[in-house]
């Protein structure tokens, strides 16, 4: 691209365009030789040009100049609180496997040619989205099956694409330390639904309490509810899950009521693009979760979950899951990030409390906050006492491993794929997966 915005990147002759307001990175990118800065105001030395809205420009731009580009990609968006990252890792499986190449965008990263890279975002900004979506065009992917946050709702990063494939899956309490409001929080999910191409399939979830805001003369609804496409739960153990769609049986290695709304999008995704239901059941039967979502351990006559739920409605889903299974006692491992909705924590708490056998509350990305306040925030105002509380985080695992018995669960969520804690400005390397493993001895 001849225009950048990150000065990191700006090499002799380049264009930086300055999206953040930030006279440090626009001196910085002059000093690495750029011809030229957009800015928005500000006094510097060279080439500068000036303009009101710096978003609304770089938008407009790789609309005109990149998007015939990746205007022929089929763009899957998944937007919602929960479920995003396997109902689209399901998919990226799927269409796969089914021979029809597909690359993956969200929170476990940018999967392409069954390669893996790391980002920075659920929904990487504006610049990186359009550098990935070129490679896919470049490799010759015809689906890109993608997260779409509310972050990146709110901060343009979508703007200039349309989706052939427009989903809602959910809506529960998360990120109001951002959107301060549930209201702010869905009108920022509902944008995604004013960016469908002309022949656009939405489809909703019926069954969600807000489903009215997305809702549209054309979508396609799933649910256990009335709904245009009908899911029942059949039965489950720990090797599969029984379940129908629209009266087709299916089979999967996935376990949880609420896994079967992930699967029901993939489902009927792959209905809708026309795959037969004979190769929709097989390849069904086949799909594994994403990392770190409900993966399991077997410990002696005992299991360990590895989960990233980390809001009150995924908390409460697995452990539901959990309390159907023919287990002896549930041991959960949880604890809530620093600088982020505080609201939530609580009502997690008890949750996990009104579930569980016991319950380890611990650290969990505290970042500029005392892990301890934090804990007290989601015990405070408990009425159980099945619980203690262990800061670090390893210790904890420890602690709940050594615990278990004969037919018991631990669960460790909040993490999941992660392989950080962030402590006050510090990013160090932690994965409940390899911690799990160590104290096993595996």
């Amino acid at each position: 691209m001849k225009i950048k915005v990150d000065s990191r990147k700006i090499k002799k002759g380049d264009i930086f365009l300055d999206l953040s307001n930030h006279p440090n990175y626009v001196k910085d990118a002059i000093k690495r030789g750029a011809k030229k800065v957009i800015v928005k105001e500000g006094t510097y030395d060279g080439n500068v040009q000036y303009v009101e809205n710096p978003r609304q420009y770089f938008i407009k731009y790789l609309k005109r100049y990149y998007y015939k580009k990746i205007k022929d990609l089929k763009l899957i968006g998944i937007t919602g609180t929960n479920g995003k990252t396997t109902t689209c890792f399901l998919l990226y499986q799927a269409l796969n496997q089914l021979g029809k190449k597909t690359a993956y965008i969200g929170t476990i990263g940018f999967y392409l040619n069954d390669e893996k890279k790391e980002l920075r975002n659920t929904t990487p900004d504006i610049e990186e989205l359009y550098e990935l979506l070129m490679l896919c065009q470049k490799e010759n992917v015809e689906y890109v099956v993608m997260e779409v946050s509310s972050h990146a709702l709110d901060m343009q990063r979508v703007d200039s694409l349309l989706y052939d494939f427009v989903i809602f899956t959910n809506l529960t309490q998360d990120h109001l330390d951002y959107h301060k409001t549930m209201e702010n929080y869905v009108k920022c999910k509902q944008k995604l639904f004013t960016q469908g191409k002309e022949n656009c399939k939405y489809i909703v979830n019926i069954d969600d309490a807000y489903k009215n805001y997305f809702l549209n003369d054309k979508s396609i609804t799933y649910g256990f509810k009335n709904s245009d496409y009908p899911l029942k739960f059949i039965k489950q153990d720990f090797s599969k899950t029984i379940f129908s769609l629209k009266k087709t049986v299916y089979e999967t290695n996935l376990l949880g009521k609420y896994n079967l709304y992930n699967l029901g999008v993939c489902i009927l995704v792959l209905k809708e693009i026309g795959i037969s239901t004979r190769k929709i059941k097989k390849v069904v039967s086949q799909l594994q979760a994403p990392p770190g979502r409900m993966q399991r351990i077997d410990y002696l006559e005992n299991q360990i979950i590895i989960d990233y739920a980390h809001t009150p409605d995924a908390v409460e889903n697995i452990l539901k899951t959990m309390k159907e299974l023919p287990v002896h006692r549930i041991i959960t491992i949880l604890g809530c990030g620093g600088n982020r909705d505080k609201a939530k924590r609580p009502i997690m708490g008890d949750i996990a409390v009104q579930y569980s056998s016991q319950v380890i509350f611990t650290s969990d990305n505290p970042r500029d906050e005392n892990p301890f306040s934090i804990l007290q925030d989601m015990t405070k105002k408990l009425t159980k006492s099945n619980y203690e509380i262990i800061v670090n985080r390893k210790i904890a695992i420890k602690k709940g491993i050594q615990s278990l018995s004969k037919n018991d669960i631990l669960l460790v969520l909040g993490k999941g794929h992660e392989t950080y804690q962030i402590i006050k400005d510090k990013k160090m390397y932690f994965s409940d997966l390899e911690t799990v493993l160590e104290i096993l001895g595996r």
